[in-house]
């Protein structure tokens, strides 16, 4: 333990140093002023792009977390680990869609895959096929679950898993954790990133729904926190169908269970006959070769899968226990969707699982953990109020000198902090996600220069912060 803070799983990484002195506000709020100059002087043909697009798509983007003020990057190509944006400047993409371009962009095998089947295969039959079979034969026994069905996205994937449960155990209700995020199904929309002056005291969290979400009964509960589990387990389990939990949370940046939190989780399901649900939307194949479920050691009963199995195609999955996948079978829970399984997904899936060998993803974790332990040695230098932290093939940078284990720990992070080493990284041709919270991901494209890219201009931040 460090300070009294439980160990983490051993299967992350976690840093935190020491010693660590204050930022300066002033100095911070200066630099991120400075910075927001040079974006805005350097991104002018985004800036024309944006207000083009804003006239057709809301905020002028496909998807609300794309938009930032004044405006967002907008990409004309990707190749490998590199955006192209349209200002013309080459920019390492470490972000690669949250996970869904861990094969790196445009793929030689995915690509070979997709053309193939474009032009010898089509696009959508609406019919069984035995490349579907083939495909989900693969990830069956690559993630050690009985059956899977395909879907198009993490959403539907969420939200079927939840009402195969719910068909398995007669119950309706769902427990979910603060703060996290699970696609755009009403009940998940319940608690995600809310306001603390919404959500009561952290010993005993109010869930807190947006107006436009009709989400039934949803408990919600602290992150690493299996007293507070059990209890609500203990007073409504009779109800609740289901525990609806990231196995690593990553849209907090990335917060790691405590040792022993999931399998403590594992137990309390089993006890009060409630179905475990791990979302590995995000984890997935970015956690290693089958998922974070494996890699801690922990068996849920469902699975949902998206992002990282697709190879940048839209492709999602849910899947698990036969006792929980047979309602699929007997009608309990009928499941449908027209572009399930085509054929130009299953392709792109068919290329990511011969890519992500054992030997491949351990290699991009090395690169990994070879940069996190770089940006260890500079927050140290520096004294930074920072920390690391890693799963599989992703990091973060966390501005707090404490460990992060909840929701209202993330809360008291740095976000002037967070603001300025993400824009600092985006002027000097470093991409990581808008979200203040997100992570960067090493793709099989990335090399160790790309991440030492990475590493430089942190290096620079830490000297431009303590000048």
């Amino acid at each position: 333990m460090m300070n009294n803070v439980p160990a983490h799983d051993p299967a992350g990484w976690r840093n935190v140093p020491a010693t660590s002195k204050p930022i300066d506000p002033a100095k911070a709020k200066k630099l991120l002023a400075a910075e927001w100059k040079k974006f805005s002087a350097t991104t002018a043909k985004s800036a024309k792009h944006n207000k083009v697009a804003s006239k057709v798509l809301p905020l002028g983007v496909t998807s609300s977390f794309q938009h930032w003020d004044p405006y967002p990057i907008s990409i004309a190509s990707a190749e490998g680990a590199y955006f192209t944006d349209v200002d013309g400047r080459k920019l390492l993409d470490m972000s690669m869609g949250f996970g869904a371009m861990l094969v790196g962009h445009l793929n030689p095998l995915v690509v070979k895959n997709v053309k193939e089947a474009l032009d010898k295969t089509g696009t959508l039959f609406v019919t069984p096929s035995p490349t579907a079979t083939e495909v989900a034969e693969r990830f069956k026994k690559r993630f050690g679950i009985d059956m899977l069905r395909f879907t198009n996205s993490g959403t539907e994937s969420t939200m079927y898993a939840i009402r195969v449960a719910r068909a398995v155990t007669k119950k309706k209700a769902i427990i979910k954790i603060e703060g996290g995020y699970h696609g755009g199904y009403d009940p998940l929309q319940v608690s995600v990133k809310p306001a603390l002056a919404d959500i009561g005291p952290a010993e005993a969290p109010i869930a807190d729904a947006p107006f436009d979400a009709v989400p039934g009964d949803v408990y919600v509960v602290p992150y690493n926190d299996l007293p507070y589990l059990e209890k609500i387990m203990k007073e409504h389990g009779d109800d609740i169908a289901c525990f609806m939990v990231e196995p690593v949370v990553e849209n907090l940046s990335i917060i790691l269970p405590d040792k022993g939190y999931l399998a403590g989780a594992r137990k309390l399901c089993d006890k009060y006959k409630i179905a475990l649900i791990f979302d590995e939307v995000k984890t997935g194949l970015t956690a290693g070769v089958a998922g974070a479920s494996k890699r801690v050691g922990v068996t849920p009963d469902l699975i949902t899968l998206a992002k990282s199995i697709g190879g940048g195609l839209p492709v999602a999955a849910f899947g698990g226990k036969k006792k929980y996948m047979d309602a699929v079978v007997d009608g309990r829970m009928a499941h449908f969707g027209t572009y399930n399984g085509n054929p130009l997904a299953m392709a792109a899936m068919m290329a990511v699982d011969d890519l992500c060998t054992p030997q491949a993803l351990a290699s991009a974790e090395t690169i990994n953990m070879a940069a996190l332990a770089k940006m260890d040695a500079i927050i140290a230098k520096y004294e930074l109020p920072a920390h690391t932290i890693g799963f599989g093939v992703k990091g973060a940078i966390i501005w707090s000198p404490t460990p992060v284990r909840n929701y209202r720990d993330f809360k008291n992070t740095d976000f002037l902090m967070a603001e300025l080493s993400w824009l600092w990284g985006i002027n000097r041709g470093v991409i990581t996600p808008p979200g203040l919270d997100e992570q960067w991901l090493v793709s099989l494209a990335h090399t160790s220069a790309d991440m030492d890219k990475l590493v430089t201009e942190f290096e620079d931040l830490a000297q431009a912060l303590r000048s």
